[in-house]
Order: C-alpha cells, then structure tokens, then sequence
C-alpha cells in the first residue's frame, strides 16, 4: 500500500505552571492508503494527543505530518479548517450531534460546509445512512434515536465528503457490546469494500483485532507494532 500520511519527529508538550509534560517525543509513523490502523495504549499513554494532531485539531511543538507530502501544519489555518473538512472525517466517543436537526441534516452538514448544494447533501446522506442500517430513520432528531444509532449517524457524518483518512477516537467506548459489534462491522465494511483508510483509537479487543496493524503507544512512544491477519 502507498504512503497516505505520515508524522516526522512529532513532539508535543504541555506545560502547567512549573512542570512541563513531554506528551509525544519523538513520534514517526506512517499510515498507508486503505489501512485499518489501531493505536492502542493505557489511558495518557499520548494516543488521542496522537489523533488530535494527525487529524489537524492540535498543533506539535515540533515535527511535521504530511499528507500526500504536504505538511498540514505548513497551511494557514483557513486552509486547515478546509482540508479537515475535505479530507478528514471524524468520530468520537460522543457522537456531538446537532439536537435540533434529524439524521439528514446532521449528516450533510459537513457536505454544505465544504460548498455541496443542500439537495446533492441530502441525497447523498440519505444513502449513507440506508448503507448503515439507518434507512427508517432519516428524520428522526438524535433524541429520538438509540445511542448505538447516534453514533451511525456520526460515522455517516464522517464519511460523507469522501474523506482520504476518517480518524476516530474510542468509537465504541459508550456502547453496548450489540451496538458496538455493529459499528465495528460498519467499519470493517467501509474499510474493505470501499478502502477506506482509518485511523482509530481504541480500548476495545474485540475492534482491534480487525486492524492491519495495531501501534501500542505508552509514555508518549511508540512501544510495539503489530500485524493484523491481512498485514498491510
């Protein structure tokens, strides 16, 4: 697989009054075009700091991440705010949905930002959400949808405008195990049949075992490295 992003000497250091914590040191890792990546690690093991600047959301002290060889921290921060939008799709353990918009219209919303016409994003969102199992629920508003729907509709959110990498921080954290073998599917089934790239950060074995390779971070390094049964 070819080369998609990539972090050189990545550093990232907090700082409260006296004490400075070095987050990251030193971090390089790349991530292939279609990979089913894991990031793994004890919890401030440094792996959602990892996410947070892999997906442009925070800057590194020092280090680049390059993007098809472009640095995204080279970008003024207009043009950061556009690539997140266009290339980046995100997923948390809460799914931060809009309460007052129904399953259409928080899944077009980062289509209309990125200058799609509100009809091609209705349409487009419908779709997504008929391909994850949602197709009796495209009005209904989050309240009226279960948490394990919630976080389908903020995996459709994340997909809609195509994007090079989806980054996704514990996306089953706040679920059941049924709900959360159903996003593991929906996962799997967009990485295999429509190759796309994930990177995921993740507590959950039973996720990480479908990963090309699972990266185990522990005080800000990267540990160890392993192979998923497909390798990469």
């Amino acid at each position: 697989m070819s080369s998609i992003l990539a972090c050189r000497e990545i550093k990232k250091t907090f700082v409260t009054g006296r004490n400075q914590l070095n987050v990251l040191k030193e971090i390089n890792l790349e991530v292939s075009r279609g990979e089913l990546l894991m990031l793994i690690g004890p919890s401030g093991s440094g792996k959602s700091t990892l996410l947070s600047i892999l997906g442009g959301l925070s800057r590194p002290n020092s280090g680049k991440v390059l993007l098809n060889n472009e640095d995204i921290y080279g970008l003024s921060d207009e043009r950061l705010a556009d690539l997140r939008n266009k290339k980046f799709g995100f997923v948390f353990q809460f799914h931060h949905l809009l309460p007052e918009f129904n399953a259409v219209e928080n899944v077009a919303i980062p289509a209309l930002m990125a200058g799609v016409s509100q009809k091609a994003a209705a349409e487009k969102a419908k779709k997504l959400l008929i391909t994850i199992g949602l197709g009796g629920r495209l009005l209904h508003r989050p309240s009226q949808l279960s948490g394990g729907e919630q976080q389908r509709v903020a995996i459709a959110r994340a997909l809609i405008n195509d994007p090079e990498i989806v980054f996704a921080d514990e996306p089953t954290g706040n679920l059941d195990k049924a709900n959360a073998e159903i996003i593991h599917k929906i996962i799997l089934d967009f990485n295999r049949s429509f190759k796309q790239t994930f990177v995921i950060v993740t507590h959950n074995e039973a996720l990480t075992a479908y990963g090309n390779r699972v990266i185990m971070i522990d005080d800000g390094a990267i540990k160890t490295v392993k192979y998923g049964k497909e390798g990469i």
